[in-house]
């Protein structure tokens, strides 16, 4: 797919990527609770990659993306694979492991603020204004009212500071992408293509294999992460994200991290009988208003 008019999608086209963006990525919580009980959170990470990487991989061959110049640049897609891939999906899904899917959902409004972090510390494009600082207070304070450390075992904390880490080390993959990738001017599915290719081979040899069919005794259990959490939550959601970009544009498609929240904490509470706490949801209201504070009325340097 290239910028040109004649392959930019229709609005319609655009915006139905946009909202099944923002449905897929809500989906994915639910899927790595069904896969718990039976595989390791290294494991579904393994797993959601390599499946991911499939659809991904067909994408780039199709839109003739892939060039061999390309591999001259591979340390950074290495540095990619750890940010973008191993690290933020093992951290969610490690996380998710511990906490209900809902309030695992919830804690992924974090995206939005660890990546404006990583534009103000890293990039240095953003100023800390007051609005932004009255941003980011909501945000915390939206994880304060979600996980209630005030309360003895009301949240299992390491399970928060699991999903904020994957939030943090996607953030900072969007200031590193920007510095030393954009500039490249390497088609997107290509990079996504280098970067889980190298994250698959990272993760295999890493990753205890053993026992790791045991997904299979739940039909599934097993298609919510083969099918669910890789092919489509993944891979094809990369694809629906590039189309929405490319209809949209960048700063749209990126409000597109403010659905999952909503969509985890309904399926989780529709689909696994999940409570609904008042403070969950109230928790879901802050982050999405902090995300919406911090990414409006921006002031560029």
């Amino acid at each position: 797919m290239t910028s040109n008019h004649a392959s930019r999608p229709t609005p319609s086209t655009a915006v139905a990527a946009y909202l099944g963006l923002g449905l897929v990525w809500g989906t994915n919580f639910v899927s790595m609770t069904l896969a718990a009980p039976f595989i390791s959170a290294a494991q579904t990470t393994l797993l959601r990659v390599a499946f991911g990487l499939l659809p991904v991989l067909v994408f780039a061959l199709a839109t003739r993306s892939i060039a061999r110049w390309h591999f001259r640049h591979a340390h950074h897609f290495v540095v990619m694979a750890v940010l973008a891939a191993g690290l933020y999906y093992y951290a969610y899904a490690a996380g998710t492991y511990r906490l209900h899917s809902g309030i695992a959902g919830a804690l992924s409004g974090s995206i939005p603020l660890f990546v404006f972090l990583s534009a103000v510390l890293v990039l240095r494009t953003e100023e800390f204004t007051r609005r932004k600082a009255a941003g980011l207070a909501l945000g915390v304070c939206g994880v304060l009212v979600l996980t209630r450390p005030w309360a003895a075992g009301a949240v299992d904390p390491i399970g928060v500071l699991l999903m904020l880490g994957g939030s943090a080390s996607l953030g900072a993959s969007f200031a590193y992408a920007r510095r030393f990738i954009s500039p490249l001017g390497i088609p997107a599915p290509a990079a996504a293509t280098y970067q889980l290719v190298l994250a698959a081979v990272g993760l295999g040899v890493i990753t205890d294999l053993d026992g790791i069919t045991a997904i299979t005794a739940d039909p599934l259990a097993a298609a919510a992460v083969i099918l669910g959490l890789g092919a489509l939550g993944t891979g094809v959601a990369f694809i629906l994200y590039y189309v929405a970009i490319a209809g949209l544009g960048a700063v749209t498609a990126s409000t597109a991290t403010y659905i999952p929240p909503v969509i985890a904490l309904v399926i989780g509470t529709v689909f696994l009988r999940e409570p609904l706490l008042l403070s969950a949801v109230l928790a879901v209201g802050l982050l999405l208003l902090a995300a919406v504070v911090t990414q409006t009325g921006r002031a560029a340097r």
